[in-house]
């Protein structure tokens, strides 16, 4: 959960009067969690937020989500994944909302990535928290609660309800990878005390969490303003009087706020640590893992490269976002690449990196992975341009050293330290 914030300008009792200059009510908006037993935060607008003007049914392409059959590791480029999304008929540019590529999914997330060339617009999950990460580049996040900027290496956390919009920020063109949960994510239970509190074992802490600061006011739109909002049942567009942004004061423990990778401590230790002291967050029924640069093990004997293991109860994908993979060696992996390693596939190092990693001493990885409870579905944009020689990667030999040469595939040479 994230801690109280006071924003703007409130009155000093919750559900008391509070009027504008020309005498008006500010009209209160209690947006809680869980019904009223959860997280929540008060918003005082000028105007009400429900003058609802009209209200229009919105089609939705299909991802084709089927399942991963014959089972196997997968393994996308994102780059093609834009080609895809392009052949398709689709925008591989857009905006981060309407221009995502959905990649996998099931009943509980749908993992999908976006290159946003411009501004979204106003748009409102009711179906679950969005965490947003950005490989690269920088965008703002306007909402109720007022503006977040937000740069590479950020994890953004985007609540149930929250209505808002992405502005992609001139000259730094932003690369993400999109989490839509069904329901809520946070960080871990096991960080924090009874209370909230982020305990001392925590990787991260209250002070790494970032909110907006001030209110974000809007002018009013003579003729009302559109805002999209995704439900159980699709997709409906809402026309309003009012523009949302007319928030002049909030408090609570429920708004948007951002964590960089960047913050996450790693946990470390003198034989190889498993996925679990890398989580981030916890979703329903997925985990978000953070693998940032680390020492690695120290043990005089130790094998820093992952053991081979199954996944007996989960689905693993890996977004590697920069640095070098060792354990991915020959495999096409790179900077960008997602991989799945679904349950019921037993995984580990690519041939002969075990070998040669061998005492040393750290890594400078940086990999974003969410493992699933449930099996993932593919779509079609992820089946039409994934690397299918990936699967019969562990049954190759080592590449030779000439193809680490500067006239060598950019993906190829890149040398990934997990496989997880």
């Amino acid at each position: 959960m994230t801690y109280y914030r006071r924003v703007g300008d409130i009155p000093p009792k919750r559900h008391t009067q509070f009027r504008r200059s020309d005498g008006g009510l500010y009209a209160e908006e209690l947006m809680g969690q869980e019904g009223f037993s959860g997280a929540s935060a008060l918003l005082y607008h000028r105007h009400p937020p429900t003058a609802l003007l009209a209200a229009d049914d919105v089609a939705e392409p299909d991802p084709g989500l089927a399942p991963n059959r014959p089972l196997l590791p997968r393994h996308l480029r994102t780059g093609r994944a834009a080609e895809a999304a392009n052949a398709a008929g689709g925008d591989a540019g857009g905006d981060l909302v309407t221009g995502r590529t959905v990649l996998l999914g099931n009943d509980d997330v749908r993992l999908a990535v976006a290159a946003p060339s411009e501004a979204s617009g106003l748009y409102r999950n009711a179906t679950g928290d969005e965490l947003i990460y950005l490989r690269s580049g920088a965008l703002v996040l306007e909402s109720v609660f007022g503006a977040l900027d937000c740069t590479a290496g950020d994890y953004v956390v985007v609540p149930t309800g929250t209505t808002h919009r992405w502005v992609p920020v001139a000259g730094q063109p932003a690369e993400v990878l999109v989490v839509e949960a069904q329901g809520h994510v946070g960080p871990p239970a096991r960080y924090l005390s009874d209370r909230g509190q982020f305990l001392e074992h925590s990787p991260y802490c209250e002070r790494d969490l970032h909110g907006p600061t001030a209110p974000l006011l809007a002018d009013e739109p003579p003729d009302g303003v559109d805002v999209l909002v995704r439900h159980r049942d699709g997709l409906t567009r809402y026309r309003y009087a009012h523009h949302p942004f007319d928030v002049v004061g909030w408090d609570g423990c429920l708004y948007p706020y951002r964590f960089s990778i960047h913050d996450f401590e790693p946990i470390t230790g003198r034989v190889h640590q498993p996925p679990p002291v890398h989580q981030t967050f916890a979703g329903p029924n997925f985990v978000v893992c953070s693998f940032v640069p680390r020492l690695l093990d120290y043990h005089p004997r130790a094998v820093p490269v992952p053991y081979n293991h199954a996944n007996t109860d989960s689905d693993e994908v890996l977004y590697y976002c920069d640095g070098d993979f060792t354990s991915r060696k020959g495999s096409g992996i790179g900077v960008g690449s997602i991989s799945l390693h679904p349950g019921g596939f037993t995984h580990g190092p690519q041939p002969g990196s075990v070998e040669a990693g061998l005492g040393k001493g750290r890594t400078e990885e940086l990999a974003v992975m969410v493992d699933t409870f449930r099996p993932l579905l593919v779509s079609d944009g992820w089946r039409a341009c994934e690397d299918e020689a990936y699967a019969w990667s562990w049954a190759r030999s080592p590449e030779p050293a000439a193809a680490e040469s500067p006239e060598a595939d950019a993906d190829s040479s890149s040398t990934p330290t997990a496989s997880r």
